[in-house]
């Protein structure tokens, strides 16, 4: 039977969960959404909040690793739903949205500790793009032997592009001369 340093254990981490989740919404919405918005809307007090993310700037990159992660593990799902090529654009539009959500945020990021957050995030993102790689040239779609890497620089772009329709409608058309040169010779 769990004891109560169990149940204690897991109530902190569903109210981890609960503010990461309230906190990515909020700062969608917001650069600025002050933390005693995020705690009231996560309902916990500013003390459980603080314990969890002592500064702004801890919330805000707890919230990008914890956002790249989710997008990480999002690609068997995503084949297993979706041609392979289709889950390749879908994932890399999705990773654009967090990558400008990110440089949305302004003067928090702009810290040694970014560069930190991006290192830890950078394997599992490579790891992300390789699977999708291989599911690309195992049905035909996209040439055999990419590297990840470099096809994660290439796929830059999309985060560059201007977030409104002209820019979606570019993004979509760089996309295509981007597949282009991707497949099979």
């Amino acid at each position: 039977m769990p004891g109560p340093s169990t149940e204690q254990r897991a109530d902190a981490l569903r109210n981890r969960e609960r503010i990461l989740q309230v906190a990515h919404d909020a700062l969608a919405e917001s650069g600025t959404a002050s933390l005693n918005l995020i705690a009231k809307r996560a309902g916990v007090g500013a003390g459980t909040l603080y314990r969890h993310f002592p500064t702004r700037e801890d919330l805000i990159l707890a919230v990008y690793r914890h956002d790249v992660q989710r997008l990480a593990d999002s690609v068997p799902g995503m084949l297993a739903t979706r041609e392979p090529l289709d889950a390749f654009r879908d994932w890399f539009h999705t990773l654009a949205d967090y990558v400008r959500l990110k440089h949305g945020l302004g003067e928090a990021l702009h810290t040694a500790a970014v560069q930190d957050a991006v290192n830890q995030t950078y394997a599992p993102v490579t790891a992300a793009v390789g699977e999708l790689l291989r599911a690309c040239a195992a049905d035909g779609s996209l040439r055999n032997g990419l590297d990840p890497a470099d096809v994660l620089l290439l796929m830059g772009f999309l985060w560059r592009v201007d977030p409104g329709a002209d820019g979606r409608a570019q993004a979509n058309r760089i996309m295509e001369h981007v597949m282009d040169g991707l497949r099979p010779r």
